[in-house]
């Protein structure tokens, strides 16, 4: 019998990552006739719009082997977060939540399709074993290709291209100029921020903080962690390393 670990998750590229994730904004933006700003409303997105349940569960006791974050029931059209992500009990996972949820969000729009047919879904639990959820999203390092996709996904979902870049302009005093890494080091001469809740221990783990810590009001603006913030800084080349071909 097949698992669902074995069945190919179509290749797609970043373009049509994007894509996909800007059709949902825009499908929901003409929808219920509203712009689209920063933070993206991405529970009404999933709930209202998609019509999709949403669950705190305890990822712990169902995945007591993995640490899981969320999970998707395609057939129930339920999506699962973990309980310890629920942000109005611990605010400082708003982020962490919230990328979690977009993360699901790409699982429904990109690989549903793949999970939905009959010859999949009627074979229940023998097939997906883990009490029925389709696709379970384990924090590790080995980032399977459907993982990698959702990511991708939820990064354009919430941090849309053409929002960043405006917000960028407006955080730079009008320049849509990229930053290389050398001027931030400058910038932070005497200035120590933390890496992980810790004092960087290389020279690369304090270029990370730096970054991460100029990019703090950007992440607050858009509701999404540091971390995420600097990945699609650095991904539409606003944070550069070197000086190079910018991103159109």
């Amino acid at each position: 019998m097949t698992s669902l670990s074995q069945i190919d998750v179509p290749e797609l590229t970043p373009d049509e990552i994007e894509a996909a994730a800007t059709e949902l904004l825009r499908q929901y933006a003409e929808k219920f006739d509203v712009e689209i700003t920063a933070p993206v409303p991405v529970e009404r997105i999933a709930e209202i719009h998609l019509q999709l349940i949403l669950e705190f569960k305890d990822m712990k006791a169902l995945f007591p082997m993995a640490e899981v974050h969320g999970a998707i029931w395609f057939s129930q059209e339920i999506i699962g977060i973990d309980q310890r992500l629920d942000p109005e009990l611990y605010p400082l996972m708003l982020g962490r939540y919230r990328f979690t949820l977009a993360h699901e969000v790409g699982h429904w729009c990109l690989h549903r399709h793949l999970f939905i047919p009959a010859e999949i879904a009627h074979q229940g639990d023998l097939l997906i074993g883990e009490h029925s959820a389709e696709v379970v999203c384990r924090k590790t390092s080995k980032r399977r290709p459907i993982e990698r996709q959702a990511d991708e996904f939820a990064a354009n979902l919430l941090m849309p291209r053409s929002l960043i870049r405006k917000a960028w302009a407006e955080f730079r005093f009008g320049s849509d100029e990229e930053i290389h890494i050398a001027t931030l080091r400058d910038q932070y001469q005497g200035r120590d921020p933390l890496f992980r809740g810790r004092k960087p221990e290389s020279q690369q783990e304090r270029d990370l903080a730096i970054k991460e810590d100029f990019a703090g009001p950007l992440a607050e603006q858009f509701a999404v962690s540091r971390e995420a913030m600097r990945i699609r800084l650095e991904e539409l080349e606003l944070i550069v390393e070197s000086s190079t071909a910018r991103l159109l």
